[in-house]
Parts: structure tokens; C-alpha cells; sequence
């Protein structure tokens, strides 16, 4: 996967002589005897990560961990003391003011808890404001800011004023100015803490949404522990300004770092966070080659089935992603009818499904399908496959080994 972001050996003191707090450190005292002697603290020490492009990254910690300060020091809203942050290659952290203006403007975007709308401005001028800054006509700017408004179903409200919107309306509102700009980076700092719980699981399911769509690759910060396991790819817990596990949900629940993460995951239900990806099993259903398998008609694909003892088989390309699944019975009718091409014998009721569609929607499609599930990735790689039965045993190993 192609990084977006690479921060090295990056460091934030707070106070009046950083770089005595930096000798401090290096010389193997603990921030705690730092603030203690010198009243400095440490707000970020030495994080070292990579952000691949597209993926979500949670950032998440209990208050005074330094989860904010790390988000603000990848935009440079803070100065970092010490190390590199690297977006696209370039060094936010040593780069020239204007530089560093006009990455903002054109390439990043932020948004906070609050939602920061100006007032004395409508939806749709508060939308387009970044483009205003950027000096884009208001022509423009405004079908810009439009069409974004429709993405986050605020078209019917884009002259109405802040004070006009609930705050889930208000934080669409945020969420909108963010995108407006097309930025390939948002970085967004407990943006949904605000909102009451349904407002804020809708805004979650609006931010997967628009991230299937456009694929940005987004920093969030938050201490929800079902919104970090909801949204993340994966997630990075701080703690005392280091970064102490970075994984995948399922990755981090099954194997924390040390009792500061397993207690940060203690008592969590694992079932509530599986996925298609978690559960697939590759070997389930026989795979076909659609470019080497059917080359001289059904028969030989006929007898591995019978040979494997199975009724389905599934058929991918020469970059193995998903084409469709074939039957004993489709196979049969096919050589019946005379038809040669695979096309004829692929069925047609057996849709392939996402490998982030979670558990509950999973079990939803499982229960009414008679057939084995195919899985695949968001390019349409092939995964694996689901049936009733992977699924169950899934679900009582979890059971048992989190008994």
C-alpha cells in the first residue's frame, strides 16, 4: 500500500526550555520526573508510524494522553519540538509558512469537536468559505459547496443560518466545509463527541459512506471505543504521549500490548466487531481460474467438484478478483444446452459482499442465502467464503476464547 503519511522520531514539549526536557529524555528520565523538576510537559514522545493512503486511522487514548496534540502537530497547528512528519514526502515539519498555507488550502482539511460555523453566514456560505479564502469565484465556489451539501443531505438547508440546525445538521455542516476544498487528508478531532449517540452513529455511517466513494485518507481522534472499532482500519493508542500498540481492531482486542490496552478493551464483546474479512475462509469453496479452468468446456471443473465433495465453486480472473460462482447444476445445464462459454454457466443469485460488511448485516444475508457468501476486497480481490456453518463456529470459537 502506498503511504500518505510517515511521522519519524516525532516529539512535542511544552514550555520554556524544550530542549533541555529534550537532553532530559535522552538521557532516560521519564516525563514524569521532567514536569516534576522542570515543570515541562511532554505532550508527544518519539512516535514513529505510517498512514497509508485511503485507510482510516484512529487515534485514541484517555484525556492527556496526546492524542490531540499528535493530530495537530501532522497539520503543524502545533510546532513540533523535535522529528519529521511527512505527507505526499514533503516535511510539514520544516516547511516554509507559505508552503505549509497552501498545502492546507489545497490538499488537508480539519475538523473539530466544535463546529466552528460562522454565524452571520448561510449553510451554503459557511460550505464554500474555504474555497472564499482560496480566492475561487463564487460561481464556482458555490456549486462546489452545493453539491457537497447534497453528498451530506443538507441541500434542502443551504440558506438557512447555523442557528437554524440541530447540531447533527450543524456537524454536517463542518463536515461539508472539510470536503468542499476535495482534500486527500482530513484530519478530524472528536468530531462527533459532541452529538447525542444516534446522531453521532449517523454520522459515522455518513463518513463510511463517503468514504467508499472517495477513498481520503482520514486521521480521527476519539475515546469512543465502539467508534474507533466502527470506523478504523486501524487504530493507535496513546498513552503519556507515546504511542503504546497500533493495529486493526480485531488485532489489538485479541493481542494487547500490555494491561494499559487490555484494560482500555476490557469486557469488549469481539463478536460486535467482526467482519466479512474476519470470517471468510479461503478454502471453503474450490477456486477457478476463468482463463485456464474452462478452456475445454465443464467437465474437468464438473469432476473437481464431485471429487471435493461440493456443489459450488467460485471462478476469479488472473488478478484473482471475483467473477462470479459456477455449479454443478449451472455446468450441467450449460453442457446441456450446448453453450461452451463460462458466461452461461455463472450464476447469477450469487452476489460477492464487502470484507468491512459487519457481523449483524452478514448474519442478515447468510440467513437468507442458501449458497456460500464470496467476500471480497474493495478492488473485487477475492477473499475468501462465508456459509452458515464458517459463520457459527466463528462465533462460538469468540465465545469460548473470550469466555
Amino acid at each position: 500500500m502506498q503511504e500518505k503519511i510517515v511521522v519519524k522520531d516525532l516529539y512535542k514539549v511544552f514550555g520554556p526550555k524544550p530542549d533541555l526536557a529534550m537532553q532530559l529524555l535522552r538521557s532516560g528520565k521519564d516525563k514524569d520526573y521532567i514536569v516534576r523538576e522542570t515543570g515541562m510537559v511532554i505532550g508527544v514522545q518519539n512516535a514513529n508510524f505510517q498512514i497509508n493512503a485511503g485507510e482510516i486511522f484512529v487515534i485514541m487514548g484517555l484525556s492527556g494522553s496526546g492524542k490531540s496534540t499528535l493530530i495537530r502537530l501532522i497539520n503543524r497547528l502545533i510546532e513540533p519540538t523535535a522529528g519529521q512528519v511527512l505527507v505526499d514526502g514533503q516535511d510539514v515539519a520544516s516547511m516554509p509558512p507559505q508552503q505549509l498555507i497552501k498545502l492546507r488550502r489545497r490538499d488537508m482539511a480539519m475538523v473539530f469537536q466544535s463546529f466552528a460555523l460562522l454565524p452571520h453566514l448561510t449553510v451554503l456560505a459557511n460550505a464554500a468559505f474555504g474555497l472564499e479564502v482560496a480566492g475561487v469565484p463564487r460561481k464556482e465556489r458555490e456549486a462546489r459547496a452545493m453539491k457537497v451539501l447534497e453528498q451530506v443531505g443538507l441541500s434542502a438547508f443551504a440558506n438557512r443560518y447555523p442557528r437554524e440546525l440541530s447540531g447533527g445538521m450543524q456537524q454536517r455542516a463542518g463536515l461539508a466545509r472539510a470536503l468542499v476544498v476535495n482534500p486527500s487528508l482530513m484530519l478530524m478531532d472528536e468530531a462527533f463527541s459532541a452529538l447525542d449517540p444516534l446522531k453521532r452513529t449517523e454520522m459515522q455511517g455518513l463518513l463510511l459512506d463517503l468514504q467508499r466513494e472517495h477513498q481520503r485518507t482520514i486521521i480521527f481522534v476519539s475515546h469512543d471505543l465502539d467508534e474507533a472499532c466502527r470506523i478504523g482500519n486501524r487504530i493507535a493508542i496513546m498513552e503519556g504521549g507515546r504511542i503504546v500498540q497500533i493495529g486493526t481492531p480485531d488485532e489489538i482486542i485479541r493481542n494487547p500490548a500490555d494491561e494499559y490496552v487490555r484494560a482500555f478493551f476490557n469486557g469488549v464483546d469481539v463478536n460486535k466487531y467482526l467482519s466479512a474479512k474476519d470470517i471468510a475462509d479461503a478454502d471453503a469453496v474450490p477456486v477457478f481460474s476463468a482463463a485456464q479452468d474452462f478452456g475445454d468446456g465443464f467437465h474437468a471443473a464438473i469432476e473437481r467438484l464431485r471429487s471435493v465433495k461440493r456443489n459450488y465453486g467460485f471462478v476469479v480472473d488472473s488478478e484473482r478478483k471475483f467473477v462470479g460462482a459456477v455449479s454443478i447444476d449451472s455446468m450441467i445445464r450449460s453442457l446441456e444446452s450446448g453453450a461452451k462459454e463460462l458466461s452461461h454457466a455463472l450464476m447469477g443469485d450469487l452476489p460477492p459482499v464487502r470484507c468491512d460488511l459487519n457481523l449483524r448485516d452478514l448474519i442478515g444475508r447468510i440467513v437468507r442465502m442458501p449458497y456460500p457468501l464470496p467476500v471480497i476486497e474493495a478492488q473485487g480481490h477475492y477473499v475468501g467464503a462465508v456459509t452458515q456453518t464458517i459463520l457459527l463456529k466463528k462465533m462460538a470459537k469468540e465465545e469460548m476464547t473470550h469466555a
